[in-house]
């Protein structure tokens, strides 16, 4: 029987790090930041209820206006939710398509997401590992690695789901302190979904 992981975490605790070592493992992971970004350029469910919510300004040229996206969702919470029922639906969709067709031989597939509980993915996996760091060390490492100012990064921290609620829904938590090694923590995790 095939397990399929959840990884989360909020911005900077160190998904993609997880999500990397778990590739090298051998385990295929979905990142569904990448693909929500592909399937909103490719998808024609997608297209057509943007476009008929937004207006034919949100493609130029073939490619997403982030710009009009943008100032929409972060206008209004209800506006986020609007977008996000036009576009999760079509990920779940394709993660399902994804494990099934391209890795059906193995034994665990993985998606990597932030909002992977805020966005009922929950139901799509047999287990949750959370990604965590300290604060502090999140926001360093989201500023340099986006090139953005502290009040921008702790703004985007305060809209994602808090660390605290996060863990309880997680069935395993992942340090990413810089101090304690990754690779044992996630090969544990591992040889307990196997046995």
């Amino acid at each position: 029987m095939k397990i399929k992981i959840g990884i989360t975490g909020g911005i900077g605790s160190g998904k993609s790090v997880v999500s990397h070592l778990l590739e090298i493992m051998g385990i295929p992971v979905y990142i569904s930041d990448i693909e929500s970004k592909r399937l909103t350029l490719e998808d024609e469910k997608i297209r057509k209820e943007l476009t008929n919510l937004l207006g034919n300004d949100i493609y130029k040229a073939g490619q997403l206006n982030k710009t009009l996206l943008a100032s929409y969702i972060f206008g209004n919470q209800n506006h986020a939710e609007q977008v996000n029922q036009i576009i999760h639906p079509c990920v779940k969709d394709d993660f399902r398509r994804w494990s099934l067709e391209k890795n059906n031989n193995c034994p665990f597939v993985a998606i990597e997401s932030a909002i992977l509980i805020e966005a009922g993915f929950s139901d799509e996996v047999d287990v949750i590992i959370m990604v965590y760091a300290p604060l502090e060390l999140r926001l360093q490492r989201a500023m340099k690695r986006d090139n953005s100012s502290e009040e921008l990064i702790r703004k985007r921290i305060q809209s994602q789901m808090d660390d605290e609620k996060k863990a309880k829904c997680a069935h395993y938590v992942v340090y990413n302190d810089d101090v304690t090694p990754l690779i044992p923590q996630i090969q544990t995790i591992l040889d307990r979904l196997k046995s």
